[in-house]
């Protein structure tokens, strides 16, 4: 009998080698199907960078400043006061999830985590053998997993995975709600892995560390959103202490180490705020204006865009197929879109996902292309 598992395809990824092979032939194309900044690393971390390049020959490395430093982004951001040992660092946060499931969970263990969420989540418990127990969140939760989701399965699952702010949704769960949900967790045994990548992109006030409300959280992070580094991958698990000698045995073996020249840039980008800051601020007018230019388009049911850089909206006046609709967008108007179905396999036929982590002039390039092929689109619905 076959122990191999059921991985979903990763359908952004598919619409994306779309988009290049179109632009190869001469098309115009706009990303919106990622959530990667357009903007790169600060400044200042590329001037490292080449600083590094002369100067460090690079190797297997794990940065002990660069561990520290993330320790006091704890202490100064969320008043968490963590040893710097317990931050590991790796290669993006793929491989900390991976670390984080790997190191605490058994094959079979039932993990909950919302539908919609991110793609990765369903598919990576599945590489490890694990149950993902998928629960239906929609707007009446602000598509976000509440205390209440947690209390009533029976029975309570091994762990539960929680995002804040989500992807596709960009939703941001409320301090109360965290605490609550940290509280049923202790009460069940449940052990929470907690996805904080879209940190420092808010626009509706700061959103809070897990870490804050139950000690014991996996944190999983990474400098590829806020801090504009995709192409770099780095990003860190922070881990209990109980759980911490098995966690870097996991790591040496299955990654080695992060990139050691990451390790520098890393470093130097955590201090570069202001940058950072203003890349926010762009995102945040990009946002404004595709919140004026929905309803022009006839989108009017969607997730509340709190934080991270997404807008996920719901189609179903349209089509049920999320992932041709979001081929036919392509191909008419050049706008590269993720399908829903990515998100939620059950619902998401009749949602799309937009990234606004693109410049404000290709936000409203897309806007002046979108509108006239939704209407057209609406009127021979």
């Amino acid at each position: 009998m076959s122990q191999l598992a059921q991985i979903d395809p990763f359908h952004a990824i598919g619409i994306s080698t779309l988009a290049h092979k179109l632009k190869a032939e001469g098309a115009s194309i706009i990303h919106m199907e990622f959530g990667q900044p357009s903007t790169g690393a600060p400044q200042a971390a590329i001037a490292v960078a080449h600083e590094m390049l002369d100067a460090d020959r690079g190797g297997y490395w794990e940065s002990a400043p660069l561990r520290a430093r993330i320790a006091r982004h704890y202490l100064e951001t969320y008043g968490v006061t963590v040893a710097p040992e317990r931050i590991i660092l790796t290669c993006g946060a793929s491989p900390a999830l991976v670390l984080a499931l790997a190191s605490v969970f058994n094959p079979g263990d039932r993990i909950a985590l919302a539908r919609p969420g991110y793609v990765a989540y369903r598919n990576t418990l599945k590489a490890l053998h694990m149950e993902p127990v998928e629960i239906a969140c929609g707007a009446e939760s602000r598509f976000q997993l509440t205390a209440a989701h947690l209390a009533a399965l029976d029975p309570a699952p091994a762990g539960v995975i929680v995002a804040s702010p989500a992807n596709p949704t960009g939703t941001i769960i409320e301090p109360a709600e965290l605490e609550a949900i940290a509280k049923v967790c202790r009460e069940r045994g449940i052990r929470i892995v907690s996805d904080e990548i879209y940190h420092g992109l808010s626009y509706v006030g700061p959103a809070r560390s897990m870490l804050e409300f139950e000690p014991d959280t996996l944190v999983v992070n990474s400098f590829s959103k806020y801090f504009s580094m995709v192409g770099w991958r780095l990003g860190w698990l922070l881990a209990p202490e109980r759980d911490l000698s098995r966690a870097r045995a996991y790591v040496g073996n299955l990654f080695l180490t992060a990139p050691s020249l990451s390790q520098h840039v890393g470093l130097a980008a955590m201090d570069e705020r202001a940058e950072l800051d203003a890349n926010v601020e762009v995102y945040r007018a990009n946002r404004d204006l595709l919140l004026a230019a929905l309803p022009k388009l006839g989108l009017t049911q969607i997730a509340p865009p709190d934080g991270a850089f997404y807008i996920y909206a719901d189609i179903g006046h349209l089509t049920r197929d999320s992932l041709a609709f979001c081929k036919d967008l392509l191909r008419d108007t050049g706008v590269a879109t993720a399908p829903g179905l990515d998100f939620d396999p059950v619902e998401g036929g009749h949602f799309i996902r937009l990234s606004f982590a693109v410049s404000t002039p290709q936000i409203e390039e897309a806007i002046g292309r979108l509108i006239p092929w939704f209407a057209a689109r609406t009127a021979s619905a």
